[in-house]
C-alpha cells in the first residue's frame, strides 16, 4: 500500500514537443496513477479518430513504470532473499507441528466420540423439554382460560353481568388470539357475540320491567311527596292560629299566658326532599323505603356502557320516558276529573322527582337540558287540562280542592328547583270565576237560613252552644259568661249567616294563599265586600219585605241587624288574620257597615209596624170633644192607649234592642205621632175646634213628652233630648195656638227659635179653624158687642198676613 500511495504520488515526466500530447498524456497518466475509469479517454480516441495514440500513450506509461518497479524491486530484492531464507528454516517446524496435530487429531477423536454420542442425547432431551414445556404452557393457558369460562358462566348463571362481560372482555383481549386450539378459538369467535346478545337482551327486559314498575312507583311517590307537603303545611297553619292567638291575647292585654316549648321532630319535617337520602353516583338504597329503586335503571345504564352502547341507551331512556310522560298526561274521560286529579298530578310529580334524582345521581344517563325541555311539556298540558277542566267546573268547592292540589304541587316541585309559576298564572286567572262560584253557593245557603229563621231568640243551654255561637264571631256585649240556660238577644238565623261568611272568608283565604301572591287581604276584601253588600245585604232586604208580619218578628230582625253589625267587624278582621294582615291595619281601613240597607230597612219596617199600630189607637182621636166646655183633666182616651203600648214596647225592646235602635224607632214613631196629631187638626173631620180642645191636645203631648223623659234611665240626656225633639211640630204648633201674641209666628228671629218646624200654609189651614166668632175661641170673651180680645186680633192678623204671603 506504500508502494500504490507513493506511485500515485509520482508525477509522470513528458519530453514530448507536442504541447497537446503532453497534455493528453499528463493527463492519461493522472487518471491512471489515481486510479480512475478511462473510458472517456478511449472513447475521446475512437471518437477523434486517433486509438494510436492513446496506444502509444499507454505504452508508454507502461514502459516509465517497468523502469520504476525495477527501481523498487532493486530496492527490496535483499529484503526478499531473507524472507525467503526465514520461510525454508520454518519448513522443518511445520512438519513436526503436523505430526503433533495429527496425533493430537487421533486423540482428540478418540476422546470426542463417547462426548459426541452424549451431546446428541442431550440436544435430543432439551427438544424433548422444550415441547413438554410448550405443551404445559398451553395447558396452563386453556386451564385459565377454561377458569374464565367457568367464571363467566357462573356470573351469567346468577345474573352478575357487568362481572360476567369483564371475564369475556378478559378472555376476547388475552386469550382469543393465544388459544393453542382451533376449535376453542373458533368456539370462543362465536360463543363471546352471543353471551354479549343474551346479557343485552336480559337488561333491557330488567329495564322494561322497571320502566312498567316506575310508573306505579312514581304515582305512589307524588302522593307521598304531595302528602309531607301538604303536611308541612298544616303545620305551618296550626303555628298561625297559635300566633294569631297570641296576638289576640296581646291586644286584649291578657297576661295570664302559658308558655311551652315545643318538640320538633327533624324525621318528619316536610321540607326535605322525598328520596334524597342517597348521595352516590349509582345510589341504589337511599329510597327503598319509599319503593324508589333505580338499581335496575342503574345497572342497565353500567351494562350498555361497559357493552360500548352508552349513547344508544341514553336515548332510548330517554325516548321511553318521554312517552310514559305523555301517556300520563291523558285524562280519563269516564272518571270525572274531581276523582282523578290527586292521581293525575301525583303521576307527574313522582315522574319529575325520579328524574330530579336520576339527574343529579345517574352519571349523566339525562342532561338538565332534556329534563327543563320534559318539564317545559309537562307544565304547558297541565296548564291547558287545569284551562279546559275549570272552564267546565260549577262547583266553588271542586274548583277550590283542586286548586289546594296544584298549588302543594307546585310546592313540591320547587324543592326540586322545577319553576311552577305558570301553573300558579293559571289559578289566579280563575280567581273571579271561584269567587262567583262562591258566592252563588253562599247565596243559596243564606237564603236556606233566613228562610228557616223563625224569628225566635235563640236558647243557649250549654256553654260550649254559647261558644260557638256566640263568642267564635265576638257577638258579646260582656266578657263576663252568663248563666245558663241563656237567652240571646238574636235569632238562629244570625249565627247560621255568620258561620257561612265565615266560610266564605276562609275559603277565599284558602284559595288566595299559596297562589304565587303574597299580600292578598285586598283581594279578599274586595269579595268579602261584594258577599255582604250583594249577597247577604239583598237577601236581608228580600227577608224584610217578604216574610216579616208583626212588631215581635220586625224587633227580631232590627236587633238581628244590630248583632250582624258587630259580626262585620268580626268578619274583616278575621279576614285580616288569615291573610297574615296585622289587626291594627284592618282596623285602620274600617269602613262603614255593609249592612246598612237592610238595617235602616229593618229599622223603617219595625218603626212602620209600630206606627200601623200606634195608627190603631190614633183612631181614639174620634172620641175628642173639639168644642169640650172645659179641658180634659188626665189626657184624651187615645193618648193613654198610646203611652201605655210604647211603655210596654219599651220594656220588651229593651232586652232585645240596642239603645241606639230603639232611641231612633221610638224617635219615629213619636215623630209620626207628632204628625197624626198636626194631620188630625188639619183634616176635614175637624171643622172647628176650641181653646179648651187645644188645651187637652197640650195636656196629651206634655204626657208623651213626659214619656220622653221618663227613659233617660236607658238613654242619654241627648238621647231623651232627642226624643223630645220629634215632637217637635206638634208641639209648636199648639204652643202657637195657646201663645197671646200669636203674630209673633211673623218674627223671623221667633219663627227660627220657637215655630222652625211649622209650615205657614198648615197654621193658616188650623188657625181658620179658630175662627169663630160664636164660640169665644181664645178664652173667655164677652157678648158680640164686647170690645174683641187682642189674642183673637193678632191671630186674625197673622192669618191675613200669611194668606198674603202666599
Amino acid at each position: 500500500m506504500q508502494s500504490t500511495k507513493m506511485r500515485r504520488k509520482v508525477a509522470p515526466v513528458v519530453n514530448d514537443g507536442d504541447s497537446s500530447d503532453k497534455l493528453d498524456q499528463l493527463l492519461l497518466s493522472s487518471a491512471i496513477c489515481n486510479g480512475e475509469d478511462l473510458g472517456p479517454f478511449v472513447r475521446k480516441a475512437f471518437a477523434s479518430g486517433k486509438p494510436e495514440t492513446v496506444l502509444h500513450h499507454l505504452r508508454h506509461f507502461s514502459k516509465s513504470k517497468e523502469s520504476e518497479i525495477e527501481e523498487v524491486c532493486k530496492a527490496h530484492y535483499q529484503d526478499f532473499i531473507m524472507a525467503v531464507d526465514d520461510l525454508r528454516s520454518l519448513l522443518s517446524d511445520v512438519d513436526s507441528l503436523k505430526s503433533s496435530l495429527s496425533h493430537s487429531n487421533v486423540l482428540l477423536q478418540s476422546v470426542a466420540g463417547p462426548l459426541l454420542a452424549s451431546l446428541d442425547g442431550f440436544v435430543e432431551a432439551r427438544n424433548v423439554s422444550q415441547n413438554v414445556g410448550l405443551a404445559l404452557e398451553s395447558i396452563q393457558t386453556c386451564v385459565r382460560l377454561v377458569e374464565l369460562c367457568s367464571r363467566s358462566n357462573f356470573h351469567l348463571s346468577g345474573n352478575n353481568f357487568y362481572m360476567a362481560l369483564k371475564c369475556v372482555d378478559a378472555i376476547e383481549r388475552e386469550f382469543l388470539e393465544k388459544t393453542p386450539s382451533s376449535t376453542i378459538r373458533k368456539m370462543l369467535e362465536k360463543q363471546i357475540p352471543a353471551i354479549r346478545s343474551y346479557i343485552e337482551r336480559r337488561i333491557s327486559k330488567e329495564f322494561g320491567d322497571w320502566l312498567v314498575e316506575i310508573r306505579i312507583v312514581s304515582r305512589n311517590l307524588g302522593q307521598l311527596a304531595i302528602g309531607q307537603a301538604s303536611a308541612a303545611r298544616q303545620r305551618e297553619e296550626e303555628l298561625r292560629i297559635k300566633q294569631r292567638q297570641a296576638e289576640e291575647q296581646s291586644r286584649l292585654s291578657l297576661r295570664d299566658c302559658v308558655y311551652a316549648l315545643e318538640e320538633e321532630d327533624d324525621d318528619d319535617d316536610g321540607g326535605g326532599r322525598v328520596g334524597d337520602e342517597g348521595k352516590d353516583k349509582y345510589s341504589n338504597s337511599g329510597s327503598s323505603m319509599f319503593g324508589f329503586d333505580l338499581t335496575a335503571l342503574y345497572r342497565a345504564y353500567h351494562i350498555h356502557q361497559t357493552l360500548g352502547f352508552e349513547d344508544r341507551f341514553k336515548k332510548y331512556y330517554f325516548e321511553n320516558r318521554k312517552l310514559q310522560l305523555t301517556s300520563d298526561f291523558q285524562v280519563s274521560s269516564m272518571t270525572p276529573f274531581l276523582e282523578s286529579h290527586q292521581t293525575f298530578f301525583a303521576q307527574i310529580a313522582g315522574f319529575f322527582i325520579v328524574e330530579d334524582r336520576i339527574l343529579r345521581t345517574g352519571g349523566g344517563l339525562i342532561s338538565k337540558i332534556e329534563v327543563e325541555n320534559l318539564w317545559e311539556t309537562a307544565v304547558s298540558k297541565m296548564c291547558s287540562v287545569l284551562e279546559d277542566q275549570f272552564s267546565r267546573m260549577q262547583t266553588a268547592n271542586h274548583l277550590l280542592l283542586i286548586k289546594d292540589y296544584v298549588s302543594l304541587l307546585g310546592v313540591t316541585l320547587r324543592r326540586y328547583g322545577y319553576p311552577v309559576d305558570a301553573l300558579l298564572d293559571v289559578l289566579s286567572k280563575h280567581r273571579d270565576k271561584y269567587h262567583e262560584l262562591l258566592l252563588s253557593d253562599c247565596r243559596k245557603l243564606i237564603g236556606e237560613a233566613l228562610a228557616a229563621d223563625k224569628f225566635e231568640q235563640m236558647l243557649m243551654k250549654k256553654e260550649y252552644e254559647y261558644s260557638m255561637n256566640v263568642l267564635s264571631f265576638q257577638l258579646q256585649t260582656s266578657d263576663i259568661t252568663p248563666a245558663f240556660p241563656y237567652i240571646a238577644p238574636f235569632s238562629s238565623t244570625v249565627p247560621d249567616c255568620c258561620r257561612i261568611v265565615r266560610s266564605f272568608i276562609e275559603d277565599s283565604v284558602s284559595f288566595m294563599s299559596y297562589g304565587g301572591q303574597l299580600d292578598f287581604y285586598d283581594v279578599v276584601k274586595k269579595y268579602l265586600d261584594r258577599l255582604l253588600n250583594e249577597v247577604l245585604d239583598g237577601a236581608l232586604l228580600k227577608l224584610i219585605n217578604s216574610s216579616v208580619h208583626g212588631v215581635s218578628q220586625g224587633m227580631q230582625v232590627a236587633a238581628n241587624m244590630a248583632v250582624l253589625e258587630r259580626a262585620c267587624d268580626f268578619f274583616f278582621l278575621h279576614a285580616a288574620q288569615l291573610s297574615g294582615i296585622p289587626l291594627r291595619m284592618a282596623e285602620r281601613g274600617r269602613r262603614q257597615f255593609p249592612l246598612k240597607i237592610a238595617r235602616d230597612a229593618a229599622e223603617e219596617m219595625l218603626s212602620g209596624l209600630l206606627k200601623a199600630k200606634v195608627d190603631g189607637f190614633m183612631t181614639l182621636t174620634e172620641n175628642v170633644n173639639w168644642m169640650a166646655d172645659e179641658p180634659p183633666q188626665n189626657g184624651n182616651e187615645y193618648v193613654n192607649e198610646v203611652i201605655i203600648y210604647l211603655e210596654t214596647l219599651v220594656s220588651t225592646a229593651q232586652q232585645i234592642l240596642p239603645v241606639q235602635v230603639l232611641n231612633r224607632v221610638l224617635q219615629d214613631v213619636l215623630s209620626h205621632i207628632s204628625e197624626t196629631i198636626v194631620g188630625l187638626l188639619l183634616a176635614d173631620s175637624v171643622k172647628r175646634f176650641n181653646v179648651n180642645a187645644v188645651m187637652g191636645i197640650d195636656g196629651d203631648i206634655r204626657l208623651l213628652e213626659s214619656f220622653a223623659d221618663n227613659q233617660v234611665h236607658l238613654f242619654s240626656d241627648a238621647d231623651a233630648n232627642q226624643l223630645k225633639s220629634a215632637l217637635a211640630e206638634s208641639r209648636q204648633l199648639i204652643n202657637l195656638l195657646l201663645s197671646n201674641h200669636p203674630e209673633s209666628f211673623l218674627n223671623p228671629v221667633i219663627r227660627e227659635r220657637s215655630y222652625n218646624t211649622l209650615d205657614y200654609r198648615k197654621v193658616v189651614t188650623i188657625s181658620e179653624k179658630l175662627r169663630d166668632p160664636s164660640d169665644r175661641l181664645f178664652g173667655s170673651f164677652g157678648g158680640r158687642g164686647l170690645k174683641q180680645n187682642p189674642k183673637k186680633k193678632s191671630l186674625d192678623a197673622l192669618i191675613k198676613r200669611l194668606k198674603d204671603v202666599s
